[in-house]
């Protein structure tokens, strides 16, 4: 190595990766948990959560600043959101091959809910709320989050039934443009 690319000097510290009984801790702290959270994901795969919960550790190995210094004291919501990450990632992956099985094996196996399809829906939802701005989030979560009623939220915004019309559709219009995969008729104007 030559000068400034020690660990923890120049363009290395970039570089540095966590040690491995960093990376055995927090496995032996939150694998349990996670390989459980996993198999929810996966239907009880045992193999596919084992290959997540991997892929789940090697990101965190990758990031060594979120296992020195957790934001709110636990490293543990960081590696549920990694490992869900990952399971999505895994599953558009799938999706994105040709199907391995043919359609007689499909016709015998029961129909599972797709719990991972709908944690990325909901991500990918929650994402584009946060980028509306203020006005429109707060009338989207009246009207559609908690079921309250045009003149309902009119009166809990303070402002006439009109304009909850008006930033009802614009919200609407704003997610439309912002999650075009979910055009099929979800986020109607």
């Amino acid at each position: 190595m030559g000068p400034g690319t020690e660990p923890g000097t120049g363009s290395g510290a970039a570089r540095r990766r966590t040690d491995a009984y960093a990376l055995a801790r927090v496995e032996r702290e939150h694998g349990k948990a996670l390989h459980g959270f996993l198999l929810g994901l996966t239907f009880g795969d045992r193999h596919r959560a084992e290959d997540l919960l991997q892929e789940t550790l090697f990101r965190a190995w990758k990031h060594p600043e979120a296992l020195e210094s957790p934001a709110h004291g636990s490293l543990r919501p960081w590696l549920y959101t990694v490992a869900r990450r990952v399971a999505i990632d895994a599953r558009r992956a799938r999706l994105s091959r040709p199907a391995e099985v043919g359609p007689d094996g499909l016709e015998q196996s029961p129909a599972d809910e797709d719990r991972t399809e709908r944690s990325a829906a909901v991500l990918d939802v929650r994402e584009a709320l946060r980028s509306l701005s203020p006005d429109h989030r707060a009338v989207l979560l009246l009207i559609y989050f908690r079921g309250a009623s045009v003149c309902e939220a009119a009166e809990a915004l303070g402002v006439p039934a009109g304009t909850v019309k008006s930033r009802t559709y614009y919200a609407l219009r704003a997610l439309r443009a912002l999650l075009p995969g979910y055009d099929d008729g979800h986020l109607r104007a």
